[in-house]
């Protein structure tokens, strides 16, 4: 007999069904909210959604392991479609000298930044790199993801980015959440590189192009290519050629694009049709225009702009009224944005970027999903999706948000590979889920 759950008792189901794709405008003011409403599962896929009495008399019901929700409030996983959970040492001291007023790209100058952890992952071993980001993937699980991007971009050399991205594989092979790869070996120039300038820096993009790119591909590493396309790291020009690069090995494209200055990146991604163009806090409205006419989604990070003591926010109002579809991710990294705690980024969501909790919650699992070409898999509590669901002690959804920081309350959570507290188990085909929050 299939596996199959039933969820019931629930105080809400908040479903965000929809359309299989980013939703847009007012349509990401509906998080699909219900009440009374119960929830059948069959062999870790969403089967049916509708009346509680309705559907536990249901002939399909038959035989269902019922888990009672308690009043608690049911949701889908979260998305977390940008991090760097792979790294080596914390940069705490890098959050003093921004204080005393140190830019960030003079930090980086100075040989902090990026090029910190470059030389921090380099000295370490895969099994320290595995060991450390382990408990680091759990911590977002334990606030309610279910599937999460892990992207490269420390290694920046041939055989460090390779490794990083095995140690990914191995990482998504051990747990039973959702772990995609991004290579983002153009995540910096190196200073074997930049120190010979010009030269250099067309060097290293040959050494991406015609040696990472196809290794990557050969081994399968990754699903998707990213770029830092900023003054100061790849210009337009080079992120064009890396990614058209990558497109052609197979590889969905994304960008880190106008976080810091306007310098066309979100143009770029409307051109080359980016799944996702993620930061944008300096974006222009011409960047916003060719975002909404590729339906590029605009990932925003506001946990980054806090973190860096920063004043601007990404517009999020302006670009949904102009037809841009709005994720949110916490950009969990060592440098700018240490932190494993999603609801705290719904409450940023709200506070700073002045989203309702609808529209966060949408932003934070269907418009991940699309962030990552998976919005017809994952982020909404509907027939055929994957039962990524995460079950929340609270009594009203807007309760997310509310309880920042480390008042929140942890979820139960069930998905592929899954022990639930009743001792059922919720199993896939594939390698969607969660894990217990430890």
């Amino acid at each position: 007999m299939p596996d199959r759950l039933l969820f019931v008792n629930a105080a809400q189901v908040v479903t965000c069904a929809g359309p299989a794709r980013a939703r847009v405008g007012a349509e990401m003011g509906d998080a699909g909210i219900l009440s009374g409403a119960g929830v059948l599962v069959e062999e870790g896929q969403v089967m049916q959604v509708g009346a509680e009495s309705t559907l536990a008399a249901a002939p399909a019901s038959a035989g269902a392991n019922v888990i009672d929700c308690k009043g608690g409030v049911l949701t889908p996983g979260f998305v977390d479609s940008h991090t760097h959970a792979v790294f080596g040492r914390a940069r705490y001291e890098e959050q003093e000298q921004r204080a005393a007023g140190i830019p960030y790209m003079e930090i980086a100058r100075r040989g902090g930044g990026i090029h910190a952890s470059v030389r921090d992952l380099r000295a370490r071993t895969d099994d320290e790199l595995y060991a450390l980001a382990l408990p680091r993937l759990r911590a977002l699980a334990a606030s309610g993801v279910t599937t999460v991007e892990v992207k490269s971009g420390y290694g920046l050399s041939l055989a460090d980015e390779l490794r990083t991205l095995r140690v990914i594989q191995r990482l998504a092979d051990t747990l039973p959440m959702r772990v995609v790869a991004t290579w983002l070996g153009a995540h910096e120039i190196p200073h074997e590189y930049r120190d010979r300038g010009d030269t250099g820096r067309g060097e290293y993009v040959d050494l991406l192009v015609h040696e990472m790119l196809p290794a990557i591909a050969r081994e399968r590493l990754a699903g998707y290519a990213d770029v830092f396309c900023e003054p100061g790291v790849f210009t337009v020009a080079e992120s064009r050629v890396i990614l058209t690069a990558a497109r052609a090995h197979g590889l969905a494209v994304k960008l880190h694009a106008d976080e810091l200055t306007s310098g066309g990146a979100a143009e770029l991604a409307g051109e080359l049709g980016a799944l996702s163009a993620d930061h944008l806090a300096a974006v222009s409205d011409a960047g916003i225009a060719a975002l909404a006419s590729a339906g590029t989604v605009a990932t925003l990070l506001p946990g980054t702009m806090l973190f860096l003591g920063k004043r601007e926010q990404a517009p999020a109002r302006r670009l949904m009224e102009a037809g841009v579809p709005v994720a949110l991710a916490t950009d969990f990294n060592p440098g700018t944005s240490p932190t494993t705690n999603f609801p705290l980024i719904l409450t940023l969501g709200v506070s700073l970027l002045r989203l309702s909790v609808a529209e966060v919650l949408v932003a934070g699992t269907v418009n991940g999903a699309g962030a990552l070409g998976l919005a017809g898999q994952v982020g909404q509590i509907a027939p055929g999706f994957s039962a990524d669901l995460a079950l929340w002690p609270v009594d009203d959804v807007r309760e997310l948000p509310y309880w920042y920081g480390a008042g929140r309350p942890a979820p139960y959570q069930y998905g592929s590979s899954l022990t639930s507290s009743t001792g059922q188990s919720a199993r896939s085909a594939e390698k969607p889920g969660a894990i217990w929050p430890t």
